[in-house]
């Protein structure tokens, strides 16, 4: 075992269970996992069934990189099922939904 790891400066991990979920709209809810000193984000997105955005998602000021982690996912154009790795430019824009309900992994590299 190298214990050495764990006290690598910045070296961190979370429990999904124990990140306070943040409710964003009714039945979309927040998860944050991590942010970095120069603003990066990982959060956990939990999508009820039947729950979507109220309006356009801009991605400013940067990029936005999401993973399925389970159920579908719809961008306001298409579904996207579990295993899916979706990359949206800065300045781009989708309407978040899920008829049958989702779990996102989503990163924001530029905050």
């Amino acid at each position: 075992m190298h214990s050495e790891i764990l006290a690598q400066e910045g070296y961190t991990s979370v429990s999904v269970k124990e990140s306070p979920a943040r409710e964003l709209f009714p039945g979309i809810r927040l998860r944050p996992l991590w942010t970095g000193t120069d603003g990066a984000q990982a959060n956990l997105l939990e999508m009820d069934p039947g729950s979507s955005w109220p309006h356009r998602d801009v991605h400013e000021p940067g990029p936005e990189e999401v993973f399925v982690v389970s159920g579908t996912f719809n961008d306001g154009a298409r579904d996207y099922p579990t295993g899916t790795f979706l990359h949206a430019p800065a300045g781009s824009w989708h309407v978040p939904a899920s008829a049958i309900g989702c779990t996102l992994f989503v990163f924001y590299p530029e905050g």
